[in-house]
C-alpha cells in the first residue's frame, strides 16, 4: 500500500501489514504508545475484524482493510461526525477508481456505503480518551469479494463489474480523506449536505431499533450533529444518536455494520 502523494505532503503517515487482528485496534494501540496522527494503518486480512455493537467483520484478502487515527481532531462531541466524513471519502475514492459505478452509491445512516441497495462499504468510529482525543476512523470496502447471508443483502466492486485494485483504491482514499477532513475542519453544514443528497430511504418509511423500544416513522434526514431525525405518525419528530435502522418494507433485515 502506498499513499497519495497529497496525503504523503499533507504529514499522513502509513503502517502497511500483512495480516492484523483489527486495523482500528493496531491504530489505537500505536496512539497509546505515543504516536500522534493523522496514521494509516492498513492490512490484506484481518483475523479479528469488527463492526459494530461488537458484530465480526468478515475480513478475508481482496477487500481493503483501512483505519486513520486522528489525533485530537474536535472536541469529543464532533466525534461521530466523523462517520459522515470517512463515508464521503469511501463513495469519492470508489468512484475516482471506478467511474463506471457513478450514480449508484447511497449513504446508509449512520455507517454503510451501498452500490446498487447492497452494502458495499462499512465504517466503524472508535474513539479513547479526551485529552487528547484518539478517533480511529475504520474503512472496510468489499472490492472482491462479499460475505454471503449477511443480515442485509451485500455486494462487492467486483460483482458490479468495476475490477478494481486494492492499492489503487487505498491511494484515492488517503488523497479523499485528506480533503473531506479538511472540508469537515470547517464545519459540518457541507458534510452533511453531501451526505444527504445521497442519502438512502430520505423521506421513506423506517423502523428504529433503540436498545430494547422500537420506533417507526418518516426517515427526515440528519440534524447539524448527524442525528437521525424520524417524523413519528404521531407528527413528533424523535432526535436519534444511535440505533439500527431498517425499512419497514424490508423489516427482517436491519440496516448498518
Amino acid at each position: 500500500m502506498q499513499l497519495a502523494p497529497g496525503a504523503a505532503a499533507a504529514g499522513v503517515g502509513l503502517i502497511a501489514l500483512d495480516t492484523v487482528g483489527s486495523t482500528n485496534a493496531e491504530a489505537l494501540a500505536h496512539a497509546r504508545a505515543g504516536v500522534r496522527g493523522p496514521l494509516w494503518v492498513t492490512a490484506r486480512t484481518q483475523s479479528a475484524g469488527r463492526g459494530r455493537r461488537g458484530r465480526t467483520w468478515v475480513s478475508e484478502p481482496g477487500n481493503l482493510y483501512a483505519s486513520l487515527m486522528l489525533t485530537d481532531p474536535a472536541p469529543p462531541a464532533r466525534a461521530a461526525q466523523l462517520a459522515f466524513v470517512g463515508a464521503l471519502a469511501a463513495a469519492d475514492a470508489i468512484l475516482a477508481t471506478a467511474p463506471v459505478l457513478t450514480g449508484q452509491l447511497a449513504f446508509k445512516w449512520p455507517n454503510d456505503l451501498l452500490l446498487r441497495d447492497a452494502k458495499v462499504a462499512g465504517i466503524l468510529i472508535e474513539a479513547e480518551g479526551t485529552r487528547p482525543l484518539i478517533v480511529a476512523i475504520g474503512i472496510g470496502v468489499n472490492c472482491s469479494h462479499h460475505p454471503a447471508g449477511a443480515e442485509y443483502p451485500a455486494t462487492d466492486l467486483a460483482a458490479a463489474g468495476a475490477a478494481v485494485a486494492v492499492e489503487a483504491l487505498f491511494a484515492a482514499l488517503s488523497d479523499a480523506m485528506v480533503r473531506r477532513l479538511r472540508e469537515w475542519e470547517k464545519g459540518f453544514a457541507s458534510i452533511r449536505a453531501a451526505w444527504l443528497a445521497r442519502a438512502a430511504g430520505l423521506g421513506g418509511e423506517l423502523r428504529a431499533r433503540l436498545g430494547t423500544r422500537e420506533l417507526t416513522g418518516r426517515f427526515d434526514g440528519v440534524d447539524e450533529d448527524g442525528r437521525l431525525q424520524l417524523r413519528r405518525p404521531d407528527g413528533m419528530l424523535e432526535t436519534i444518536a444511535a440505533g439500527e435502522v431498517f425499512p419497514v418494507a424490508s423489516a427482517a433485515v436491519p440496516v448498518g455494520r
